[in-house]
């Protein structure tokens, strides 16, 4: 008898060895294979189970669960106003998220560390966990305005605006744009399908070309080279005499670099706020090649450039470019050759410039609440770069570009009652298509509220370079504007 009982206790200890053995193996060696194993049901319903915070834009709801009658999938996201917030809400899919929806999940879904005693509370009331409310720095009305001023164009482009005393993100709109809503369903058929149309289209609907894509900066860059030149000699300003030939002859080529259409920049000898007004190219090549290539660099890098910045979403590094030799120098300061710039680093540089020489750290999450409506956390404005310029050179800096819009190639920036400050810009593409038009910008001039990037793409045809600039891309800046300023 006490055999039996031995053998039964010790084939009981081996089963228990052996489950012990499996549980271990199942939690710690598969749990991942077994968790994104597509067979397993259990976590895609768990996402539609909670419902997730709302996201929202200066009072307005731009995202939030809506409850179904549905016990498999008892919420779903809905965005009103899809496709004017694409790429600052993303979507929220079967599998995977984007922007806003992915870089603030855990909040969203109510799994954050942050939110413990949140959930601690509803599992001691017995009320259901619900997610985060995420509110952004985005102005409604300005994000409405760049878009449609931006659809108007019939081109892709992006812009972005900025709040310069705080680095809060005003307006993020990508064009083309594409409807999150078809991304966010529970019909994973539909939903893949559909994203991999978007994927190959050749438009690229899915990039957000304000934070991921880099361009030739062109003639804004210029701003850049002012500012080096500037602050290596502290008694230079705006009547700085600088050297304007009307073709400049480009070290050991054969090349020469007009202004545009071979055009004279005044009588040769021209005020370095008459070449900022006009743009010519020649005097700011040639000031680039004197400065040298590092002091180049630096006072890019002094606004920004190089830095991992995200807003949670992250941005592509902008880059002023290998050093190379004089030639490739002279064009990578007036915005061409191997510079490259997000329409982001460039929106910085004006608001550095704008905010005395401080860059402040761009963002886009303004407070996180919980679903009672207590601040979880709230947005603390930070300093980037507290000497991209010095004071005295972004003041000279600010009355130039005040001056381009007043007497230069930005005339149709001009907003009534209010001092305007910008600079046009059109970049050469490497492809053949017509230049992109860009247009940099801050207001009001003396006290500034808003600092703005704008590229519209392959933006130039059939108008004149610089115009292209002040033509395409200065009117679409100037609806921006006046939305942000006239509250």
């Amino acid at each position: 008898m006490n055999r039996t009982l031995k053998r039964a206790a010790m084939a009981c200890l081996a089963m228990f060895a052996l489950l012990m053995v499996n549980v271990n193996v199942l939690q710690a060696v598969r749990a991942d294979d077994l968790q994104s194993d597509a067979r397993n049901r259990r976590n895609f319903y768990e996402r539609y189970a909670v419902e997730r915070g709302r996201i929202t834009a200066g009072g307005k709801v731009i995202a939030q669960s809506v409850e179904t009658d549905s016990k498999e999938f008892r919420f779903i996201r809905k965005y009103p106003d899809a496709k004017l917030y694409a790429h600052v809400t993303g979507f929220f899919s079967p599998e995977s998220a984007d922007a806003i929806e992915a870089n603030e999940n855990k909040l969203l879904d109510g799994s954050s560390p942050d939110l413990l005693l949140r959930r601690s509370i509803d599992l001691f009331t017995g009320e259901s966990t619900k997610g985060a409310n995420v509110d952004l720095t985005i102005n409604p009305k300005a994000q409405k305005a760049a878009y449609d001023a931006l659809r108007q164009s019939g081109k892709r482009g992006a812009i972005i605006a900025l709040d310069p005393k705080t680095g809060g993100i005003l307006a993020m709109v990508s064009l083309p744009t594409y409807d999150p809503t078809e991304l966010s369903g529970t019909d994973k058929g539909k939903v893949f399908s559909r994203y991999d149309e978007l994927a190959k289209d050749k438009s690229q609907p899915l990039l957000n070309r304000t934070i991921a894509q880099t361009y030739p900066p062109g003639s804004t860059f210029k701003v850049v080279t002012t500012a080096a030149f500037l602050e290596a000699d502290s008694s230079r300003g705006p009547d700085t005499t600088v050297p304007a030939p009307q073709r400049l002859t480009l070290p050991n080529t054969s090349t020469t670099l007009p202004n545009y259409g071979g055009s004279a920049c005044g009588s040769g000898q021209v005020a370095l706020v008459y070449a900022l007004e006009k743009s010519c190219n020649t005097p700011f090549a040639q000031i680039g090649m004197d400065l040298g290539y590092n002091a180049m660099n630096e006072q890019t890098e002094k606004f920004g450039m190089g830095d991992q910045v995200a807003v949670p979403m992250s941005v592509a590094k902008s880059d002023f470019g290998p050093e190379e030799d004089k030639a490739a120098l002279a064009m990578a300061s007036i915005g061409q050759r191997s510079n490259r710039m997000t329409p982001l680093q460039m929106a910085m540089i004006a608001a550095g410039i704008a905010n005395e020489g401080t860059v402040m750290k761009p963002y886009l999450v303004n407070k996180i609440t919980d679903a009672k409506g207590d601040t979880v956390e709230a947005a603390q404005p930070d300093e980037l770069k507290t000497d991209a310029v010095s004071p005295e050179t972004a003041g000279k800096l600010r009355d130039m570009m005040v001056s381009v819009v007043s007497n230069g190639t930005a005339n149709l920036a001009q907003v009534p009652g209010v001092q305007v400050a910008g600079k046009t810009g059109t970049a050469e593409t490497a492809d053949g298509q017509p230049p992109h038009a860009w247009f940099i910008s801050f207001a009001p001039a003396d006290d500034p509220k808003v600092a703005l990037a704008v590229i519209v793409e392959s933006g130039a045809a059939n108008v004149g370079a610089e115009a292209t600039g002040g033509h395409t891309a200065a009117p679409i800046a100037k609806a921006v504007l006046e939305a942000v300023l006239n509250k």
